[in-house]
């Protein structure tokens, strides 16, 4: 593990496996942390936050170090790429993307280091001098999922460096490899000891002592509703500042007047690639009843002929399902599907091509006849698994696609203006797409309404939620006329 700026077992000594999903095989074997490699690691963030040279550092100089990174990550995209792709199973074509755009997070918050400026208020106190600093809040722990580990460590690490805070990065156990390839990159650019720390292990003997740490000043997740629960709870026993960006069943609507063809790239995009694997990923399929059919056997033509295997074949459509457990999830939500009454016209099982060996794959799966009442439309798959659901009216496509407790993301489909206008304003979701799907930027914010989170990443607004305002009054001339009272 990376702590206070060397490498080090845990302290215990125990190490644990991680698989290639496409092999089934164990490749690497990480450190396993618990409380006292955390506490080693968040008192060394605290240290680092408080004195020496990152407590002391211009916020310019915070910038160019940021911009160091952004270039060591571009010279090594290949091989971070690599690492994903054995991780989880993500086909390389999208992981080596991501790795190019990856640096523009350092690269944008880098520039913004620098920016973040305080405020003079003409306050309405006589003779009074106020203004408003923005500080950064100390040490920062940033929990990350399995299924695009760096860019979204890097959706908290660069805002919370940005900002001037200190980070502790602990990476899900079934994708740690990753991170620990970017820690590397960290002692190369020049940042401090003790600025940024990888903690690898589970979340009951790593996560959970890091959530509770009384050093941690702020927490950002990205991960399951269910964890993203439990650290709200822990936070709030101890007031701790936290952003969850959480799951999510999102609508993709298709209008009777949308371009059919880019529709269903649009929809094969949402749910389809990556195996369904993002919070973001359109399950469910809102399709207006005229063009249902044409939809429907459009989508099917095109999944038959989908090739799966091997992720870094250039090849290959559709990858492994990144974890065993989430395997046997999936396939458990599919007989779910089934025992409801909704009618499987596609997949709808574990794929045993010859092609996909030995690795944890499924058939992408297509349901039609779904209500919107049934568990196969209200839950969280996280997998290549669609919902169909039909609709007759603009309002009644309002009121499906809204109700969910989720409210993460959702895509509308129509050559019509109006439609392209007044549908984002009455979905109650984060992000919507108009005629696109699971499109992201660094200048965009992200999250969720309801159940899929709380507060936002990415753009000018995130860097906000890693500074705290500090209101200051200055009275020139010392004088108080009545000490009892409000002056």
């Amino acid at each position: 593990m990376h702590i206070d700026g060397d490498w080090s077992e845990s302290w215990s000594g125990r190490w644990f496996d991680t698989k290639n999903p496409y092999t089934g095989e164990v490749w690497a074997r990480i450190p396993r942390a618990d409380a006292h490699d955390v506490d080693r690691a968040v008192r060394a963030a605290h240290e680092a936050f408080t004195r020496g040279a990152w407590a002391e550092m211009h916020p310019s100089d915070r910038g160019l170090l940021l911009h160091r990174l952004a270039d060591l990550i571009a010279q090594n995209a290949e091989e971070l790429a690599s690492l994903e792709v054995r991780d989880n199973g993500k086909l390389r074509v999208e992981m080596l993307g991501q790795m190019r755009y990856l640096p523009r997070w350092f690269q944008y918050y880098g520039g913004l280091a620098d920016k973040i400026e305080g405020t003079v208020t003409p306050i309405d106190k006589k003779g009074m001098f106020h203004y408003v600093t923005h500080e950064p809040l100390g040490v920062v722990a940033a929990i990350t999922p399995w299924n695009s580990p760096l860019l979204l460590t890097a959706w908290k690490l660069a805002p919370a460096l940005a900002a001037g805070n200190t980070v502790v990065v602990k990476p899900s156990e079934f994708a740690s490899a990753s991170m620990l390839g970017l820690a590397k990159l960290f002692e190369k650019a020049g940042f401090p000891k003790g600025v940024i720390n990888v903690i690898t292990g589970f979340g009951n003997e790593a996560g959970e002592p890091l959530v509770e740490h009384p050093l941690v000043a702020r927490i950002a997740f990205t991960g399951g509703n269910v964890g993203g629960r439990r650290i709200a709870e822990a936070a709030a026993r101890n007031f701790k500042r936290v952003s969850l960006e959480l799951g999510g069943k999102s609508p993709n609507i298709v209008f009777e007047d949308a371009d059919l063809d880019a529709a269903v790239k649009g929809v094969i995009s949402g749910i389809f690639a990556a195996s369904g694997q993002t919070c973001m990923a359109g399950s469910r399929l809102l399709v207006h009843r005229n063009v249902h059919d044409e939809v429907v056997s459009r989508l099917l033509e095109r999944m038959k002929t989908a090739r799966l295997g091997d992720p870094n074949s250039p090849d290959t459509d559709v990858g492994p399902i990144a974890t065993e457990p989430q395997l046997d999830r999936i396939l458990g939500c599919i007989a779910m599907g089934k025992a409801e009454g909704a009618k499987c016209v596609l997949g709808g099982e574990r794929a045993t091509r010859p092609e996909c060996g030995n690795g944890w794959f499924v058939e992408p799966t297509i349901f039609t006849g779904v209500l919107n009442d049934m568990r196969i439309a209200q839950e969280e798959v996280f997998g290549p698994v669609l919902s169909v659901i039909s609709f007759d009216s603009d309002e009644e496509a309002v009121a499906i696609a809204n109700d969910t407790p989720y409210g993460l993301a959702a895509g509308v489909w129509t050559s019509s203006l109006a439609r392209a206008t007044e549908m984002p304003r009455r979905l109650k979701a984060g992000t919507v797409w108009v005629n696109a799907y699971r499109v992201v930027s660094y200048l965009a914010p992200f999250g969720g309404f309801k159940a899929s989170g709380i507060g936002r990443e990415n753009g000018i607004d995130a860097i906000r939620e890693y500074l705290e305002p500090k209101s200051v009054f200055i009275n020139p001339r010392p004088a108080i006329n009545n000490p009892f009272t409000l002056q």
